[in-house]
């Protein structure tokens, strides 16, 4: 089985962030998303992946390379403009060939993993299985109406009037039959080849297409809540470990992770939370649910339920919370009513793009 990875998306809910970084490479718990999508599929024993890349594809390619530091082959494949996603399979063609795969929107994010599906597909070989799930508010999706079975009678997207509360998911198994099926439908009135289209076209000519419900955490990171949202669940699967210095006035409590080169002086951190490689924190207080990136240096601030990108830095700031700073950002507060005035009341909230300063003035 082989896997195809879609990132070509630009990621416009996520701005200023996504101005310079491709919004499946923004961290959850430190980690690229892209790069919790390669470790799911490795674990289904997938080494051959192919990325649809766009106008990112060189940020993608630098962050990525060929695959082999993450045990896979990856064979970028580029879409000239966002066509839909059954033109992201059509494009893959050569590279999928006749094998069966999995596609898989590379912002999403399943903690839990996909092996049970991965099982169910493999066993039942069906022409496709797709991951649904239950939502209060399908009409904001693609939703799959099932027989008792779960086999697929009918996709609709975005219905006014849902007949089924199972939204489509962004995980998809697929046999060959979906290439002639995508060959077989017309653009949308958005001017699109949907999967939804190429799907339904395999269920009303008969086609075995399995909705696999899917229990565990899952969440497209394609607007700030939900990328905090998912950092908080994806701390909360860490296990504590300290490969960094911290010394002897510093406090940790609960899951802290500080990775290698990371030095904590005179700072409390409650976990669950996580200190980047190479970052400083001194006269810190770090809530729960924060991850700070790799080579940051936060100084006499408190902060929590936050994202702090690599190389950032936060000085003087007190009672961030969630707050997102970009790359190499620089967030001071010369005093503490110079903070209180710029950033507004007890707890500030903060959303600063790469590159960007900020700062406050007594």
């Amino acid at each position: 089985m082989r896997a195809l990875v879609l990132s070509g998306g630009t990621g416009s809910r996520l701005r200023p962030f996504t101005h310079s970084l491709p919004k499946q490479l923004i961290p959850v718990a430190n980690t690229p998303v892209l790069v919790h999508v390669l470790r799911n599929l490795r674990r289904l024993g997938i080494d051959e992946i192919g990325i649809i890349v766009g106008d990112t594809r060189a940020e993608i390619e630098a962050a990525l390379g060929n695959g082999a530091g993450h045990g896979v082959r990856i064979t970028y494949i580029h879409q000239e403009a966002p066509l839909g996603l059954a033109h992201c399979v059509t494009i893959a063609e050569d590279f999928l060939g006749d094998e069966d795969f999995v596609m898989y929107l590379g912002d999403n994010v399943l903690p839990d993993g996909i092996e049970p599906a991965a099982d169910r597909f493999r066993e039942e070989r069906p022409d496709a299985l797709i991951l649904v799930t239950k939502v209060p508010d399908p009409q904001a999706f693609g939703v799959a109406e099932l027989t008792d079975g779960d086999r697929v009678s009918a996709l609709v997207e975005k219905p006014e009037r849902p007949r089924s509360d199972l939204a489509v998911m962004g995980v998809y198994f697929f046999t060959s039959k979906i290439h002639a099926a995508t060959r077989a439908i017309a653009p949308s009135a958005r001017g699109e080849l949907e999967i939804t289209d190429a799907i339904q076209h395999l269920v009303e000519r008969g086609g075995d297409v399995v909705g696999h419900r899917y229990d565990g955490y899952w969440k497209d990171t394609g607007n700030i809540e939900d990328l905090l949202e998912c950092n908080r669940v994806v701390l909360d699967r860490l296990e504590a470990e300290v490969r960094g210095e911290v010394d002897e006035s510093s406090v940790l409590t609960g899951t802290v992770v500080v990775e290698p080169g990371a030095v904590v002086t005179g700072s409390r951190v409650a976990g669950p939370a996580v200190i980047g490689r190479g970052s400083r924190i001194s006269g810190c207080r770090i809530g729960p649910y924060t991850a700070v990136g790799p080579d940051c240096a936060l100084t006499d601030s408190s902060l929590g339920d936050s994202i702090i990108l690599e190389g950032a830095s936060v000085q003087g700031v007190q009672g961030l919370r969630g707050s997102l700073v970009g790359r190499w950002a620089r967030v001071r507060a010369e005093a503490e009513e110079a903070c209180a005035g710029r950033f507004g009341g007890t707890d500030r909230r903060l959303l600063v793009g790469d590159h960007s300063r900020v700062e406050g003035s007594a």
